[in-house]
């Protein structure tokens, strides 16, 4: 479980760190006045979702997981789809919060768990700039006191409320079994100490704080495998180092698909035992990761002039800016995604489709979705 980082071969790491870097501040600097960002961003969410899953060995269409993001399922949700959709809503929540959230307390009680807090934070949080704690103060991972005589009275009136309703004849709902953070011993080992990985993981921000900013997120998705932080959703690790990434600037304006950059780069690789090779392994997950949202982003910005120039002359009142944006928020639509968004019959859904030309992506008769291509 201890990750050393001892002593690092800057002359070999600082190469592939610089690449990532220019490579990674290229792309955010054009995301920042782009107008194409936030259609990059959400079809981001769901391409980083697809990696996750494949990083993990799992399979699922990109095309099932935007039909499920907006319940219009074609086929009855997989545990891998489920998982995957979880992936497209924490980074959603992630990058709507401020950019220091993720890796601070509540980001990390949302992101990683109630489980996987680590109760050491709450020591160094107390503790001022002379290592002292403070005197008096409250323990900031600790949940709120509720008054005792409180709670009684609102049991109490819980209680008279439902026979109320019971004496009136209306059914009453049996009370559901309050859920704890207990897990199933099943499905995880109580001995598996998610806090104290936690805090060590941190730990490994905290004394790289002199290197570069991208060679300490090489450096803390590295970690990230080698303590197996969570034994569930391992996937949150690629979040959480794009989160940091976020908060020191170098993408400020996205959040880095890393699992989208692992793709390219080989597991044997990633996983080799030399430390050194891994550490440039994932160095190169994220050049590879920028390079990738670099594509992405010509793609949508000719794609978007190319729509635009269906617009001149249109009525003011005309739905197709509203088709424009949808189509570049998303990898692809359907018939039935139109009629809900944009509120059109199914056949106006078809005349918008076809006034941009967009390409068909399934190839089914049974169920038709269109894209930019």
């Amino acid at each position: 479980m201890a990750y050393e980082i001892g002593k690092l071969p800057l002359e070999t790491l600082i190469g592939p760190t610089g690449e990532a870097t220019a490579a990674l501040v290229r792309l955010d600097e054009r995301l920042a006045h782009s107008p194409v960002r936030d259609g990059w961003i959400e079809r981001s969410h769901f391409h980083d979702a697809v990696a996750a899953m494949w990083v993990e060995g799992e399979l699922v269409h990109l095309e099932d997981l935007v039909f499920r993001d907006v319940e219009m399922d074609q086929r009855v949700a997989t545990h891998e789809l489920t998982r995957a959709h979880s992936v497209v809503r924490k980074r959603r929540r992630t990058f709507a919060q401020a950019r220091d959230w993720a890796l601070g307390r509540d980001g990390l009680r949302e992101l990683v768990g109630r489980g996987g807090i680590p109760a050491a934070d709450a020591q160094s949080d107390r503790e001022g700039e002379g290592g002292e704690a403070l005197a008096g103060s409250a323990d900031p991972w600790a949940e709120p006191e509720v008054d005792p005589l409180t709670a009684e009275f609102a049991e109490i009136d819980a209680v008279l409320a439902r026979s109320s309703r019971l004496l009136a004849g209306d059914p009453v709902a049996p009370k559901a079994a309050p859920q704890g953070d207990e897990r199933l011993t099943v499905l995880y080992d109580l001995d598996w100490d998610e806090g104290a990985r936690l805090a060590e993981w941190r730990q490994i921000l905290e004394r790289t704080s002199g290197l570069p900013t991208v060679l300490r997120a090489s450096l803390a998705l590295d970690a990230w495998v080698a303590i197996e932080v969570l034994q569930r959703g391992t996937w949150i690790g690629g979040i959480l180092v794009a989160a940091f990434l976020r908060q020191e600037g170098i993408a400020a304006n996205h959040l880095a698909c890393l699992h989208l950059g692992a793709q390219k780069v080989p597991r044997e690789r990633r996983r080799s035992r030399a430390r050194t090779e891994r550490v440039i392994a994932f160095l190169d997950t994220i050049r590879e990761a920028a390079i990738a949202g670099l594509k992405e982003h010509d793609r949508l910005l000719l794609a978007k002039e190319r729509m635009e120039r269906v617009l001149h002359g249109r009525r003011a009142s005309s739905k197709l800016p509203a088709m424009m944006d949808l189509v570049l928020s998303r990898p692809l639509v359907s018939t039935s995604m139109v009629q809900s968004t944009l509120k059109v019959s199914r056949q106006g859904a078809l005349d918008l489709i076809g006034a941009f030309s967009l390409r068909e992506m399934t190839g089914k008769e049974s169920f038709r979705a269109w894209g930019i291509g």
